[in-house]
């Protein structure tokens, strides 16, 4: 009996001189937080981003450089709405062989773009320098693969009037143009167009045309154009140079 009372004050005496556990947890939650937080590195500081060390002449003879250092291009957004192409005017002269003298001028408008799609307007007008041989016409194009595209298509629709020495014909034009653009600055393309003026009729003309363009300035090409006529009447060439200013 008097061996489990000694026992048992000894025990009490044990639990209240003891420090309470959940002070005791407090106190190690508490340093634990402090130590991880002594122990996490410090956030390291954004990266600066250098200049570029290019030559004040190499930038203001470069046209993508000057773009790429006011702002990074949407790469993937010109490639689908920006034209590999440019809107051109272009006047010029022509060789007209089977007419005496076989001279003549031309002016016309290319690729007017209606919007941000692949629609354009075109259109020209050509005439011998003597003699009644002309022609006139305008069409609409659209382009069925991403203006952005060094390669693209389109089918044609317009009117086309044709005035030779041997026959005259006029209506609806309907066709194909092939463009492959060598440049996205307009700075060189090559264009092949297929097209038949009257479709099916009796005065039916088919007229094949390859153009070839090279800028000389920023905004400036020379101009080259060979286009073949095939009718039933006749078959006939024209070849002619200019110069398209470029928008």
């Amino acid at each position: 009996m008097g061996f489990g009372v000694a026992a048992f004050g000894l025990s009490f005496g044990a639990i209240a001189n003891a420090t309470p556990v959940p002070e005791l947890e407090a106190v190690g939650v508490s340093d634990s937080a402090t130590d991880l937080a002594q122990a996490a590195p410090n956030p390291s500081p954004a990266p600066t981003v250098e200049p570029l060390d290019i030559a004040p002449e190499v930038i203001e003879d470069s046209p993508v450089l000057q773009r790429w250092l006011e702002e990074v291009p949407d790469v993937r957004s010109q490639m689908r709405h920006d034209p590999a192409f440019r809107t051109r005017v272009r006047l010029g002269y022509t060789e007209l062989p089977s007419t005496e003298p076989d001279g003549g001028v031309y002016v016309g408008v290319e690729d007017v773009f209606l919007g941000r799609t692949g629609l354009t307007v075109s259109g020209e007008y050509q005439r011998a320098l003597e003699g009644d041989r002309q022609s006139y016409g305008g069409d609409l194009r659209y382009y069925v693969r991403p203006l952005g595209s060094s390669i693209n298509v389109a089918p044609l629709v317009g009117y086309r009037h044709l005035e030779t020495d041997e026959y005259t014909t006029e209506g609806v034009n309907v066709g194909l143009r092939l463009m492959l653009a060598l440049s996205r600055t307009g700075a060189a393309d090559v264009s092949l167009s297929q097209s038949w003026v009257d479709p099916g009729g009796e005065s039916e003309v088919g007229l094949t045309t390859l153009s070839f363009g090279y800028a000389v300035t920023r905004n400036l090409r020379v101009s080259t154009d060979i286009q073949r006529q095939n009718a039933a009447e006749d078959k006939d060439s024209r070849f002619g140079i200019g110069l398209e200013w470029m928008f």
